[in-house]
């Protein structure tokens, strides 16, 4: 609230004006028309009546749909929306992008709330947010990743992985990556007890001498250097060779 030639005006959402008693028909159902539309309403009044509406737009991103296709074609189970917009915006944003289920009107308490139900539901959670309200929620959550490059300061300092962009696409590649991460750490060490192994063995027939020992290990060690380095030529072919992502039609 604030004064304004002496008097005293209030800025708050709709639910605010409804618990100020201030709710009329009319100003209900332009309110409700708005957010059926998508629109997050901000009531402007006093205590006499109320002034206007402001309807703000958020505008889904081109790409936000077929990164929900390509989160679900990596094997993302469920996508959920946890936000603090009212309702009616919550769904037609989520119904644009292709997410089902859509958690709204949270406060950071309530979303801490969703993302332990989900955990406590199905075990692994990751949680993407950027804004200071989505700090305490990725705590809770198994993995939580901060949209880096509009991400507070909060939200990067709790998240377990910052993507410095705020590039939505970035999301698929992360958990492409992460696959490719762990199949190399995998064959890295299959690779190296393996050697391990035939030197025990060519050691006790007395066919292995010191120095075969030691090239072998130095090999290895090479072996498993350069094969980790892959990983850097295969992030930057598959960021490079990702196609751009259709914008949704209509």
């Amino acid at each position: 609230s604030g004064l304004f030639r002496g008097e005293e005006y209030w800025l708050g959402s709709h639910r605010y004006l409804l618990e100020r008693g201030q709710g009329t028909p009319e100003v209900n159902a332009q309110t409700k028309a708005f957010e059926t539309a998508g629109r997050t309403v901000v009531v402007i009044g006093n205590d006499k009546h109320v002034c206007g509406l402001i309807a703000l737009a958020d505008t889904v991103r081109p790409a936000a749909r077929g990164v929900i296709e390509a989160l679900k074609r990596r094997g993302v189970a469920h996508l959920i929306m946890l936000t603090g917009d009212n309702r009616a915006t919550a769904e037609a944003i989520a119904s644009q992008v292709g997410i089902e289920e859509v958690h709204a009107e949270l406060l950071p308490e309530d979303k801490v709330a969703a993302v332990d139900e989900l955990v406590s539901k199905y075990g692994t959670v990751a949680m993407v947010g950027d804004g200071v309200n989505d700090a305490p929620a990725m705590a809770r959550a198994r993995f939580g990743i901060a949209m880096g490059a509009m991400g507070s300061d909060a939200a990067i300092e709790t998240a377990d992985i910052a993507l410095m962009t705020d590039d939505l696409e970035k999301l698929p590649w992360l958990i492409g990556q992460s696959k490719r991460t762990l199949a190399v750490i995998a064959q890295n060490i299959v690779f190296s007890l393996g050697v391990k192994a035939i030197f025990v063995v060519l050691t006790f027939a007395g066919f292995a001498t010191l120095w075969g020992a030691i090239a072998a290990d130095v090999g290895a060690s090479l072996l498993v250097v350069v094969n980790a380095l892959r990983l850097l030529r295969l992030g930057r072919a598959k960021e490079t060779d990702q196609p751009s992502v259709p914008a949704p039609v209509g």
